[in-house]
């Protein structure tokens, strides 16, 4: 099996034309991954504190603030929730 990393939710974003952005990012906030869905297929699919991907997939964050944004914020959800519990 190939190597993954675990992302953690950190932001949930309701843009135009009916698109929900998530924003799953690292541990220390050095990488992200952005998914969109539109809110119908949302409330279909079970969102959960983190996913495994590849990662080939992260982008990096170059920005100082967001990464400690992101840090602080996976932290509060590793504190609060299980990874493949539902949010």
């Amino acid at each position: 099996m190939a190597e993954t990393e675990r992302l953690w939710l950190v932001e949930r974003d309701y843009g135009d034309e009916s698109l929900v952005e998530l924003v799953y990012a690292t541990p220390d906030g050095s990488g992200r991954l952005v998914k969109h869905f539109s809110v119908q297929l949302l409330r279909a699919k079970e969102i959960t504190a983190a996913i495994d991907v590849d990662p080939e997939k992260v982008e990096p964050i170059e920005d100082e603030p967001t990464r400690e944004r992101y840090a602080s914020e996976v932290e509060r959800v590793r504190e609060s929730h299980d990874p493949d519990e539902t949010i």
